[in-house]
């Protein structure tokens, strides 16, 4: 096939070409460079994702982080306890409901999220490196519209 055949047909033809084929293979290897980053940096993906959602907000409710990760309670409170013993956080009860726990990023987790960011930025720069910025800005509002939050898909396994 020539490349202007190639060009001329339609992608969908082909199952290799089909969009959801082609987001799971780049979204595999994408996780596996991010993992990979949050690995460098000494975290699991989940408490990458954890130091980034804090850093972002400042503080947030031990039941509200569960819910942006997507994971149980009980699975939330492993993560902080784990990222709370090496110093990156730190639960508090609330003053206003003493049955709730915020939880804020500490000195040194502001220090490892740093870490994270710059790890990650080197991941994306690789991976979109061939894109203009204004196709990743599309790229990113494309993705933004794709329907991910099925009821019925599971919980977000890894980031």
């Amino acid at each position: 096939m020539t490349g202007h055949e190639n060009a001329t047909r339609d992608p969908a033809s082909d199952p290799l070409d089909r969009l959801g084929f082609l987001l799971v293979r780049h979204g595999a290897v994408a996780k596996s460079r991010v993992q990979h980053a949050f690995g460098v940096c000494g975290l699991a993906p989940r408490q990458g994702t954890t130091l980034m959602l804090l850093g972002r907000s400042g503080n947030m409710s031990q039941q509200s982080l569960a819910g942006e990760l997507g994971v149980d309670p009980s699975i939330m409170v492993g993560i902080l306890n784990d990222l709370e013993s090496c110093h990156l956080v730190e639960r508090r009860r609330d003053p206003a409901d003493r049955r709730r726990h915020i939880v804020a990023i500490t000195e040194a987790g502001g220090d490892t999220l740093t870490q994270v960011e710059k790890a990650l930025h080197e991941v994306e720069s690789e991976l979109f490196a061939d894109l203009a910025p204004e196709e990743i800005s599309t790229l990113r509002g494309l993705l933004a519209r794709v329907r991910t939050d099925s009821p019925v898909d599971p919980p977000c396994d890894e980031v």
